[in-house]
């Protein structure tokens, strides 16, 4: 079966610098060596959502296709097998062919373009899912000697598509089924999965995935609860601005808090902002500088406010010595 790299003929789009035929920067390992390939599968046909685009649907501000591509942002190698679109982030795009062939003709022409022993194979339609939830299933993986490490739901289904395998036995499989039927068109993914040595993670929430617009409207309802509605609009607004500096919210609501209340409410925005700027401009820019600058902020906005307060033998008031005073 061949499997095709796509480019999109219009590359002036909206977030294009997630469109690519080259493969994307390599990063480095993370956590201690872990190194994996994510092969994304974001084709189908959205029956039950009327045919609507699902990968493209936006939850929290974000696309659900970005938000699984967040979740996998450490991959060495992202593959995404859909037609290419704008993304967060560079990936490599691949199509089963014929196209609509099935997920495990998606996830054959996925990993043709993935040299990686172990595979992280995801849907695209997850809103939930996270980093450390990938993982824990890599994790899972290495630790457990099985072939793969699957998700369960709230209802302790399997699901295939969160999880994370060991490549030589996937391969193995689509080797078998495609010389046993004679491809793998149009076949069911539990015909590779029945024959593989799984062990099952629960994670309820990180597998809820929307197949319905009722999945839809639950997701986004949940991410405006009050225990959600900050982490993830600060992951909506790093990913539009195209940044990935890691800060303590802490610091900032604090240092907002100190604004607001010791100078001015409109102090908070704006003492927050110049924070940022001045974070930018040093020289590494990181964490670091953000919480040094924040530091320094409160440390006025508390000089500010204790102004007020009379120091021993001072007047009860100032005297006006304003030149249009009296």
């Amino acid at each position: 079966m061949r499997s095709t790299v796509l480019v999109p003929c219009d590359p002036s789009g909206p977030h294009t610098r997630g469109v690519t035929e080259k493969q994307p920067p390599v990063p480095p390992a993370a956590d201690g060596g872990r190194v994996y390939d994510a092969v994304v599968l974001a084709g189908g046909g959205a029956r039950r959502l009327g045919g609507t685009d699902k990968p493209g649907v936006p939850v929290g501000g974000r696309a659900l296709l970005d938000r699984v591509l967040a979740a996998c942002a450490d991959a060495r190698r992202t593959v995404v097998v859909a037609e290419p679109r704008g993304t967060v982030r560079p990936v490599l795009w691949t199509r089963e062919d014929p196209p609509g062939g099935g997920p495990l003709a998606a996830l054959d022409a996925g990993l043709r373009h993935s040299t990686a022993d172990q595979v992280v194979v995801l849907s695209a339609d997850l809103p939930f899912l996270g980093g450390r939830t990938v993982g824990r299933l890599l994790d899972t993986l290495r630790t457990s000697g099985a072939e793969g490490a699957q998700l369960t739901d709230a209802e302790g289904r399997e699901q295939p598509l969160v999880a994370a395998y060991r490549a030589a036995a996937l391969r193995r499989g689509l080797a078998a089924l495609t010389e046993e039927r004679g491809g793998l068109d149009g076949l069911p993914l539990r015909l590779l999965t029945a024959g593989l040595d799984l062990t099952r993670v629960p994670d309820p929430v990180a597998a809820f995935d929307c197949d319905t617009w009722d999945d839809i409207a639950i997701a986004r309802a949940r991410i405006r609860e009050h225990g959600h509605v900050l982490d993830e609009w600060i992951s909506a607004v790093k990913d539009e601005l195209g940044i990935e500096l890691d800060v303590d919210k802490g610091v900032l609501l604090d240092l907002a808090r100190d604004a607001a209340h010791n100078v001015a409410r409109p102090a908070a925005p704006l003492t927050t902002f110049l924070v940022g700027y001045a974070a930018a401009q040093a020289a590494n820019g990181g964490p670091e500088a953000v919480a040094e600058a924040a530091r320094k902020a409160a440390a006025l906005a508390l000089r500010w406010s204790d102004e007020d307060t009379k120091a021993p033998g001072e007047p009860d008031a100032a005297p006006d010595i304003r030149p249009d005073a009296g």
